[in-house]
């Protein structure tokens, strides 16, 4: 297992290198300065929001709500400010609003509901819920005070990208090392076995859930506090990106497989696709097609993976 983990992250890091190839070639200005500055502020988000969904897909379930999770995150953080409180005092209730959402959608999960219809349908009734509180305005006048990570800021920049990290290595050296993350490979493989081996399965899969929603309201906090307003269609799409970057990782469907290694490089690569397409003159609508198309060829490798070589070939065969 491990060997064919390390081939897929060797295929991506190969992946990403050529792309990086071609635009060295056929698109020097990607280059610049400024353009990698937004590259990767822009995926420092994605990728503490996909560290979140890789621990939920180890678990074997998934989560398309966190688009409206962010959203929600963003515009709390805002009205907050505006209403007096300080940005300190921000950050910790908006990860909390963050949790509850999460505890929401993995209660129903550990209820013994299909995650994918429970998220769906919170997924819109969180997105609906938002543009009534909101009226469909955007938060605006926001000032310095809110834009404390702001792109005014060289250090707060850095914060943001430090968080990212921090997020990252913390999630990796937990999934490897503590006994918590052993039982969410140990659910994702098999549910039944876990529980009789004495691990709480459906308190992990609460538990996933809730870590993921807290990532993704602290996603959506860095995100909204580099702007002077919060846009509420923020995060439209973000649940396609993250769970492609993720699968493409490396990350079974069908749980207890996978690595934040292959997370990190599948975030690198989708998200140097999109400005990769601008600056090689393709139309942005592809982007969204390509990571689609990503998810289903990633879908379908897992799936030959698991029928049996015999079988395989005898299909082949008969073909």
């Amino acid at each position: 297992m491990r060997s064919e983990a390390r081939a897929r992250e060797q295929a991506l890091g190969a992946a990403l290198a050529a792309l990086l190839l071609l635009l060295a070639v056929a698109a020097r200005g990607f280059f610049s300065a400024q353009n990698l500055r937004d590259l990767l502020l822009d995926n420092a988000t994605v990728l503490i929001a996909a560290v979140g969904m890789t621990l939920v897909i180890l678990a074997r379930e998934i989560d398309i709500s966190i688009g409206s999770q962010f959203a929600i995150a963003g515009v709390a953080a805002g009205t907050l400010y505006k209403l007096g409180l300080p940005m300190p005092a921000v950050v910790p209730v908006v990860l909390a609003l963050g949790a509850l959402l999460g505890a929401l959608n993995g209660a129903l999960v550990a209820w013994g509901l299909p995650s994918i219809v429970v998220t769906l349908a919170t997924m819109a009734a969180l997105r609906e819920g938002l543009r009534l509180f909101t009226q469909g305005q955007d938060v605006l006048g926001l000032g310095a005070g809110f834009q404390w990570f702001g792109l005014g800021q060289q250090a707060g920049r850095a914060a943001i990208v430090a968080v990212a990290a921090a997020v990252f290595l913390a999630g990796a050296w937990a999934l490897r090392s503590l006994a918590a993350g052993r039982a969410v490979y140990a659910v994702g493989s098999d549910a039944e076995a876990a529980r009789l081996l004495g691990i709480p399965a459906r308190r992990v899969v609460l538990s996933v859930f809730v870590l993921l929603g807290m990532l993704t309201a602290l996603a959506g906090t860095l995100a909204a506090v580099r702007f002077p307003q919060v846009q509420t269609a923020a995060g439209m799409g973000l649940e396609l990106e993250v769970i492609a970057a993720v699968v493409v990782g490396g990350t079974a469907v069908s749980g207890g497989r996978g690595s934040l290694v292959g997370t990190l490089l599948g975030v690198a690569l989708l998200g140097t696709i999109g400005p990769a397409l601008t600056f090689l003159r393709v139309s942005a609508f592809w982007e969204e097609a390509l990571q689609g198309a990503i998810i289903l060829a990633a879908v379908a490798g897992e799936g030959l993976r698991r029928v049996p070589a015999p079988l395989r070939v005898r299909r082949a065969v008969a073909s």
